[in-house]
């Protein structure tokens, strides 16, 4: 007998194979093309194969679609379920970003599906109606397989309070050491489906990022017994393989591959053989029948992104090299900052250039271009820190850079691995600052003035800066739920939205007020 594991994980809304850049965009991903992959393999399975499908989050939030439908009422936004309801998965994990748009389209985007939500480690989740269990049992030919969801225990430090009302969460490691062995006792077949990743390398156990319980997946490998598969999401990376003899799987991003982990079993129902790929979705058709379900949404998805938003003069906003405007600004980020300080009420700012996709806005803009150029669902916070905070954060930001010795500048292995992070650097407007790459990691910001006086450490100075950001993440302590003073309850997209309406036409303006040295002077 065998057991196939199927997962899909960290689609974030991108259903159909289109990244929104324009209307006749085609990319080689997307759910749609999952479900055709996911289809053909339970529809060839024989009768000594059981297939189980799990869907391991961050599936409501993330591309233009799921911000068209977080507008919508609650039955259009049930097609994500209505969905995957149809193609039999056996169970669900909410994801980090499923919490963005708060606990009402949650529970609005989940209310068709026909699949237990398992979370473990969320107490307090059954009561708020977004999950049924912390593991389901599901038996076919005689085999028990039990399944524990969990979610990445670092919720809380992304997400605003007011998105999870009477939850709490808890270490996936803690819960998982508390749950499997029970499984053990009830199940023949124990499956691990968590949305999180690994906070060591899969080979060496080598730590690849600070151990904060973001991501605990190396932790459950290593000291929970008892898993027989292990399926993985969060940090986007496409892996496969047996690590410490448990099958892993992590099916990247977008509906670009599928997991599937192989689990054959003897007549004593004991596993005896094991492994684990991934199946692409590039040359795979979108399933039909549910391409014409979404159909209607996609055209009026398409109709709302090209609505205009405003217009722009003077310096362009069009990003073309993503690297040299992180080298040298942009006043695309001079924008965004301005927006922030606006909404914020504060003359200095933060933002990052999120990725290298991200490709600013025309002359003309349209909604299309804004949320292409800031995809996520972040709110605005003020946050006041000390000038050495300021200085600590400015010191993580310089610490982005590598120069090698013929001078040639690329990005720290720890902002692309394990994880391409590269939201994880920014640029700030309202002070100035040098970085000098030729010194030491930690001592590379040379100069930082606020209204033309060097910045001193125990000043204190007000920040405007997106809420993941203000909670710490990314690896900046020095900022802190604690240490905000002033909270914008309003999606970034929609500031920028708003900020167009007050001032239709924008003059786009260099930005200046920093300079980084990549050689010695």
């Amino acid at each position: 007998m065998k057991v196939k594991i199927l997962s899909t994980s960290d689609v974030h809304g991108y259903v159909l194979p289109t990244n929104y850049s324009r209307r006749d965009d085609h990319q080689d991903y997307g759910w749609l093309k999952a479900a055709t992959v996911i289809q053909e393999v339970q529809q060839r399975a024989t009768s000594d194969e059981i297939v189980i499908t799990i869907e391991n989050g961050d599936w409501i939030q993330g591309s233009a679609f799921a911000s068209y439908l977080a507008q919508q009422p609650a039955d259009q936004q049930a097609l994500f379920t209505q969905l995957t309801r149809s193609i039999h998965y056996d169970a669900g994990v909410l994801g980090n970003h499923e919490f963005n748009y708060g606990l009402d389209y949650l529970r609005n985007c989940e209310r068709r599906r026909n699949y237990p939500l398992l979370g473990a480690n969320i107490q307090g989740g059954v009561a708020q109606g977004i999950l049924d269990a912390p593991y389901t049992i599901v038996e076919e030919q005689g085999i028990k397989i039990a399944i524990l969801g969990l979610t990445t225990a670092y919720v809380p430090v992304w997400e605003r309070a007011d998105h999870l009302t009477g939850l709490s969460f808890t270490s996936a490691l803690t819960t998982a050491k508390r749950f499997v062995p029970q499984l053990r006792a009830l199940a023949d077949v124990v499956i691990v489906a968590y949305h999180g990743g690994f906070e060591a390398d899969l080979e060496t156990g080598q730590p690849t990022e600070r151990l904060t319980g973001e991501n605990e997946g190396s932790q459950l490998l290593a000291d929970v017994p008892g898993i027989d598969a292990l399926v993985t999401g969060h940090q986007h990376r496409q892996l496969a393989g047996v690590y410490q003899g448990i099958p892993t799987t992590q099916p990247g991003e977008k509906g670009g591959a599928v997991g599937e982990i192989t689990l054959t079993l003897n007549q004593e129902k004991k596993v005896v053989d094991r492994s684990a790929t991934l199946l692409t979705t590039a040359t795979a058709q979108p399933d039909s029948a549910l391409a014409a379900l979404v159909a209607p949404i996609q055209e009026q998805v398409e109709t709302w992104l090209d609505q205009p938003v405003g217009q722009l003069t003077g310096e362009s906003l069009a990003v073309t090299d993503p690297m040299a405007a992180r080298l040298c600004g942009h006043p695309y980020l001079r924008f965004i900052n301005t927006v922030e300080m606006a909404a914020g009420q504060t003359d200095i700012a933060a933002t990052a250039l999120f990725n290298d996709e991200v490709r600013g806005l025309g002359e003309q803009v349209s909604l299309r271009q804004l949320l292409n150029s800031y995809p996520y669902a972040n709110t605005l916070v003020v946050e006041r820190v000390t000038g050495a905070e300021l200085r600590a954060a400015l010191e993580r930001c310089a610490s982005f850079f590598t120069v090698t010795d013929d001078g040639q500048v690329g990005v720290s292995p720890a902002f692309t691995t394990p994880k391409l992070a590269l939201y994880n650097y920014d640029i700030y407007s309202g002070i100035e600052y040098h970085f000098d790459l030729t010194q030491p990691v930690g001592r590379r910001v040379t100069q930082l003035m606020y209204h033309g006086q060097p910045v001193e450490a125990t000043q204190t100075l007000a920040i405007a800066m997106n809420q993941y950001r203000g909670n710490g993440g990314g690896d900046y302590p020095m900022f802190s739920p604690d240490k905000v003073c002033r909270e914008v309850n309003v999606d970034m997209a929609e500031l920028i939205r708003q900020y167009f309406v007050a001032q239709p036409v924008v003059i786009g303006r260099p930005q200046t007020n920093f300079t980084i040295n990549l050689t010695a002077e």
